[in-house]
């Protein structure tokens, strides 16, 4: 059994602490980071590997993106792939001892406007996540779970008003029908849903809101999904709501699920 937390943290260096409370308190045995804006070299491995996390596999870039899985059970690198050839560091996979894969995404947020004739960044966008699905149905994943920020919320209830975010970035249709393509084309699950099947769930309130927790305007941009063949191991989801108040903290916060395997 393991417990498996998703979290984009803003910045590995600048929340170096915030990180390390996370471990202390949950002690997740395996945790993916996103937007680790650090070059491999320069993550804080040291004091990960104090609190016992003593394997990493990571891709990194100064400044921007970055991707890292930090984990108490022995993991090996299995590889990296440049969606959509951007050329930024937004996906690593480890392999666990028992031949789980754990892949680890970082999907571009995609700017403010979503019309890719308009918006280049939106373009690229929806290019990344087409690609996912290209990949995932040619490869036919197995044993294998892809965790974080995906930045795209796809059900109503992932969102504070479905009705006012149809046209924001993040929820827009077109964006929810590529997320969806990309799930249905490695038949993917929904851990989180699987374990929380109703109700209004986010991972991530903005920062431009002077009081994200009364004003509640989320969304769930984080995600942990399994392919079938594991996925009714999956049990006990669950989002850190409370991370999200911590002193200067992510606009992310962390999710979990725990696996019998």
């Amino acid at each position: 059994m393991f417990t498996l937390a998703t979290w984009n943290i803003n910045s590995v260096r600048l929340r170096e602490g915030l990180v390390a409370r996370l471990l202390r308190e949950e002690a997740p045995d395996i945790l993916c980071l996103q937007e680790c804006k650090s070059p491999v070299e320069k993550i804080p491995l040291t004091m990960f590997q104090e609190l016992g996390y003593n394997w990493i596999v990571a891709r990194g870039q100064k400044g921007y993106n970055g991707v890292a899985i930090l984990s108490r059970l022995p993991i090996e690198d299995a590889g990296d792939r440049d969606y959509a050839k951007l050329g930024h560091a937004r996906h690593v996979a480890a392999r666990l001892e028992n031949g789980v894969t754990i892949h680890n995404m970082y999907v571009p947020a995609g700017g403010d406007i979503p019309d890719r004739e308009l918006n280049v960044k939106f373009g690229q966008k929806l290019d990344f996540v087409s690609e996912m699905r290209d990949v995932f149905h040619a490869d036919n994943p197995q044993r294998s779970i892809l965790v974080g920020d995906l930045n795209i919320a796809p059900r109503e209830d992932d969102v504070w008003s479905h009705k006012q975010l149809l046209k924001i970035v993040s929820h827009t249709p077109i964006e929810v029908e590529h997320l969806l393509a990309a799930q249905d084309a490695g038949k993917w699950v929904d851990v989180t849903r699987q374990d929380i099947p109703e109700g209004l769930l986010y991972s991530w309130w903005s920062y431009r809101s002077p009081d994200w927790n009364a004003a509640d305007k989320g969304r769930r941009l984080d995600h942990i999904w399994a392919t079938p063949d594991i996925s009714n191991a999956a049990h006990g989801s669950r989002i850190l709501r409370d991370v999200r108040g911590w002193q200067q903290p992510s606009d992310h916060a962390p999710v979990l699920a725990t696996f019998d395997l």
